[in-house]
């Protein structure tokens, strides 16, 4: 099996560099983890600088003062448990919680997910942030999303570029979420769903856009 690499793009002097990153030592050799209760899995991809802008709350996180131009949100199991919540240590070795910083900058965040989401999944702390990190080693996204100018796009244009990119990610297997910024509509978040043994799927019926046909990226703080 090739390990993945991956990217995190950071601002600096006005661009982004995209620095990658060999998941080397913690790469999975194989993603049959399924259980009974787990139909797949939605990773969302945030873009950092809409949701810094918009959201106040958010200005003081690292994601915001590093200037991240996309990260992670969070991987959320398919299923019909109700609780999830887990009391187990969301501790990670020191090079992987390096490793997840580059895509989940906010420790505390990490944390959080953890403990929302550990008790419906079947693997660690450190098994399931290993697969956030091999999800988005695998996902391309387009270059409008990593751009430092604010772009109008269209969401089936969009949509037609993921999937050039990631040739096995089916039409329905990503949804888009936008916000409303004084007259603007924004991109803020794209879903991705996954089967449980890692490959792209159809995302469930009851996952819909919140975005209008055409809509803006915004590629500045």
């Amino acid at each position: 099996m090739n390990c993945m690499n991956y990217s995190r793009f950071k601002r600096t002097t006005g661009y982004f560099v995209p620095i990658i990153f060999g998941v080397g030592g913690l790469c999975v050799a194989s993603m049959t983890f399924a259980a009974p209760a787990v139909q797949g899995y939605m990773m969302q991809v945030q873009l950092t600088p809409a949701t810094c802008a918009i959201e106040s709350g958010n200005q003081r996180q690292r994601k915001c003062l590093e200037g991240y131009s996309l990260t992670i949100n969070g991987l959320w199991p398919e299923t019909t448990q109700s609780n999830c919540i887990t009391n187990s240590s969301a501790r990670l070795a020191p090079l992987q919680a390096k490793v997840v910083a580059r895509v989940m900058p906010d420790e505390n965040a990490r944390r959080q997910l953890w403990q929302g989401v550990g008790g419906c999944v079947p693997m660690n702390a450190s098994q399931y942030f290993r697969t956030v990190i091999n999800f988005a080693g695998r996902l391309k996204v387009p270059a409008d999303l990593t751009s430092a100018n604010n772009i109008e796009v269209q969401q089936e244009g969009l949509r037609q570029q993921f999937i050039k990119l990631n040739p096995s990610l089916p039409s329905r297997g990503l949804r888009f979420s936008c916000q409303t910024s004084k007259f603007d509509t924004v991109l803020t978040e794209i879903s991705v769903c996954y089967k449980t043994n890692g490959q792209y799927k159809q995302c469930s019926s009851h996952f819909v856009s919140s975005c209008p046909s055409e809509f803006s990226i915004k590629g500045s703080y």
